[in-house]
């Protein structure tokens, strides 16, 4: 039974907005004046990297301004979520906590504890599923386990049902006259200096994106009007803008699932264009049912037989050279060093060419894929725990439901199936902007006057490549032998 006028506390974590938030509704039909909370942890979940920060400030600066306009406040902190919690409620006295889950091992764990220790105090908790399309334990194969494979994962998923409609904004909610004002909030926004000073390397970011819901509702509404008929006929074309761009809003929880899910079903696109899209939401799904349930996944091979494979020792001269131009996107292969620099620039990259730099790395380099985890945890806007994981995972051949090992993108192949006229490649790697499309994506091959017309001094004012495909495939292939035979087994 809540207090009279006691205040219920929305604690906000990955779900910053106000339409389709299970908990904030539930907040609202409680009937008590609303109060809103975020910590900023560094350390008891995995800390956010740097790109992250910085959408994370613009993500919470907006959810500041729109709860002001409903009229409620938002406590903001930074430190441990149990202690700063604590704080607010003490601030507040208020009797009842409600909260959206998470999916990472610390959050589940941190979230049971706090529950215990708040009903043990008689502060009610409760928590709600507002991430996901079905939670990770109602999906289930025929013996009761978790799917290993995404396809029969994803018929077992849509078999569950459709999932509800998204929930607009309460109308009418009464929030706590005792909070902090806009003004405070704001200011206890910035002393968590989520974003760059010295130096300022966000102005790409800046340029590119607009975080918050107004964002990803504009993005939603122009894919859905625009793209989302040929989108699974586009959709691997780096060149041409044919997907959502709404991975960020989606990780921020600036825009629901159900929300996209939904959006595609009711619109006038094809059933085909219909169906890729929402495999494509299965597969981030996917992701985080692996992970609910190998809580490891972006540190432990998922297929152990990896756990011998003999990756290249990043801290030795050759492999580190190698790692800092595949990260400067200095490898001498465009469509690979195209995808590295708009990473960079944007904090962003186009899916298939995440795929072709993933096995870059993983294949031609010999580097372990948790390297490049790591590095796209830290420059990607869109740097997810689950999707991140996964997908690394996937392209290396050590996850589930994996690409096999032995299947290496060929990055010429791949910069001429997927961006023939060369309109992505020329963008990033602007020094190769008048070489003709015969040798754009393998510039070493072009005869020495093609390459003076173009302006192109391999070595100089473009890298040689740091390894040769073919050598580097057959490499690749024998490292994978190398593991016992017993685990070879495709």
């Amino acid at each position: 039974m809540s207090r009279s006028n006691a205040p219920i506390l929305v604690w906000f974590r990955d779900d910053l907005r106000l339409d389709d938030n299970a908990a904030l509704l539930d907040a609202h039909r409680s009937g008590q004046p609303i109060v809103a909370f975020f910590c900023f942890e560094d350390g008891t979940e995995r800390s956010l990297g740097a790109a992250s920060r910085w959408w994370l400030h613009h993500s919470l600066a907006t959810l500041i301004d729109t709860l002001s306009v409903h009229g409620i406040p938002l406590i903001l902190k930074g430190g441990d979520a149990a202690v700063m919690l604590d704080a607010a409620i003490a601030e507040t006295g208020a009797d009842t906590i409600v909260w959206n889950r998470r999916y990472t091992a610390a959050g589940i764990e941190q979230d049971k504890r706090m529950k215990a220790d708040l009903l043990a105090r008689e502060i009610m908790a409760r928590s709600f599923s507002s991430h996901l399309l079905h939670e990770p334990w109602t999906v289930k194969t025929g013996q009761g386990g978790p799917f290993r494979v995404f396809t029969p994962f994803s018929r077992a998923a849509r078999a569950v049902g459709a999932p509800a409609m998204p929930v607009p904004v309460p109308t009418g909610m009464q929030g706590w006259d005792g909070g902090p004002d806009q003004g405070a909030a704001h200011e206890a926004l910035a002393a968590l200096n989520l974003r760059p000073t010295k130096p300022d390397w966000a102005g790409g970011l800046r340029d590119t994106w607009r975080p918050g819901p107004d964002g990803a509702a504009d993005r939603l509404a122009s894919f859905v009007d625009e793209k989302l008929n040929s989108y699974s006929d586009k959709r691997d074309m780096p060149g041409i803008e044919a997907t959502t761009r709404l991975s960020a809003h989606l990780r921020f929880g600036e825009i629901s699932i159900r929300q996209l899910w939904h959006a595609a079903e009711t619109s006038q696109a094809s059933s085909k264009a219909i169906f890729k899209f929402h495999q494509e939401l299965l597969w981030r799904e996917f992701s985080y049912h692996l992970l609910y349930h190998y809580p490891d996944l972006a540190e432990v091979n998922y297929q152990a037989k990896f756990d011998s494979f003999p990756w290249a020792d990043p801290s030795q001269t050759p492999a580190h050279a190698s790692l800092e131009a595949w990260q400067k996107g200095l490898t001498g292969y465009p469509i690979v060093d195209a995808g590295m620099r708009e990473l960079w620039h944007t904090g962003w990259m186009h899916n298939r060419v995440r795929m072709v730099v993933g096995s870059f790395l993983v294949k031609h380099l010999l580097i372990d894929w948790r390297e490049g985890e790591r590095w796209f945890w830290d420059t990607l806007v869109d740097a997810d725990p689950a999707n991140n994981a996964a997908s690394w995972q996937w392209v290396a051949g050590t996850g589930a439901d994996a690409a096999p090992y032995f299947r290496v993108f060929n990055p010429i192949l791949q910069g001429e199936k997927f961006d023939g006229d060369g309109a992505y490649t020329r963008r990033w790697v602007p020094e190769l902007a008048n070489m003709p499309e015969r040798f754009l994506h393998k510039p070493w091959q072009a005869p020495a006057n093609v390459l003076k017309n173009a302006g192109v001094r391999l070595g100089e004012t473009y890298p040689d490549p740091i390894v040769d495909h073919a050598l580097a495939r057959d490499r690749a292939l024998e490292a994978f032998k190398s593991l016992p035979k017993a685990a070879t087994a495709a």
